[in-house]
């Protein structure tokens, strides 16, 4: 039995949702989807039913793309309206997701829970230097701009950094709450460390990344290992001891979508020995 990851599966490209079809049956295993499957609830759905029918449990946490609104979207939703119906439509499909109980990992490895979480970003991965109110000006003078100033609204939080701040408190009282003899994998479609959001192509970018709200979370809930996407750069780093796994798949000229998801599949356990 093994826990597997991928993010960033991004089915709206026809190569992307082609690939689908590669992935092998996984009776025995679990699956985490770690965001940005597709910007709509038809193509979410599109993935949840293609992982279902292949894994014994999927779990997934939404990315930036699950929550935008586009212009011809029908029905409209924002916000925190998006994401309930995020979750609804997991629920749909025996999907886990943040705002379920926390399963307890049956297979071989440490004893942990997969924790699922949903914590945005509150443009916090910046240099002291820059101060808060010129965050996205500092960004954009790279010529960098996040499509979500447009496409992902925070309603009905007055702001995305304030919608931020109340997942983090929750999720934080959450995580507090487990019992301490357990480990976690923590789940998050953004890093959870300001260092690891590194974009070399464009740096300004890690404005759209995470928050600095949880750079401690991976020692703090004693993580086996953190998995994430969002960057499209796959990469394993350990950082006091805890492996951070980031597991996207891409855009089709980031990938070959011709060698299948299958190859693109992470194991997070039992996965390899701890490393310190």
């Amino acid at each position: 039995m093994k826990l597997y990851a991928l993010s960033d599966l991004h089915v709206g490209f026809e190569a992307n949702r082609r690939a689908l079809d590669s992935l092998a049956q996984h009776e025995d295993d679990w699956l985490v989807l770690a965001g940005d499957l597709g910007e709509t609830l038809e193509h979410v759905e599109t993935v949840l039913r293609a992982t279902v029918s292949r894994f014994a449990r999927v779990l997934f946490v939404p990315g930036n793309h699950e929550l935008w609104t586009l212009p011809d979207e029908r029905p409209a939703l924002r916000g925190v309206a998006k994401y309930d119906a995020l979750v609804a439509l997991c629920r749909e499909h025996g999907v886990l997701t943040p705002e379920d109980p926390y399963p307890v990992w049956p297979g071989d490895g440490p004893r942990c829970v997969i924790a699922p979480l949903f914590l945005l970003y509150d443009y916090s991965f910046r240099p002291d230097s820059v101060p808060a109110e010129h965050a996205i000006e500092w960004a954009e003078e790279s010529g960098v701009m996040c499509a979500d100033e447009a496409l992902l609204h925070p309603d009905p939080f007055p702001t995305r950094q304030a919608w931020c701040a109340a997942r983090c408190e929750m999720t934080e009282a959450r995580l507090s709450a487990l019992d301490p003899s357990l480990r976690t994998v923590l789940v998050n479609h953004f890093p959870l460390r300001y260092e690891l959001a590194h974009l070399p192509a464009i740096p300004r970018f890690a404005l759209w990344c995470g928050t600095r709200l949880t750079e401690d979370w991976h020692t703090r809930f004693r993580a086996v290992a953190v998995i994430s996407g969002h960057l499209h750069i796959r990469s394993t780093r350990h950082r006091n001891g805890v492996r951070f796994e980031e597991v996207s798949v891409g855009y089709p000229r980031q990938w070959e979508p011709e060698r299948g998801l299958e190859s693109m599949l992470r194991e997070i356990l039992p996965g390899p020995p701890p490393r310190m």
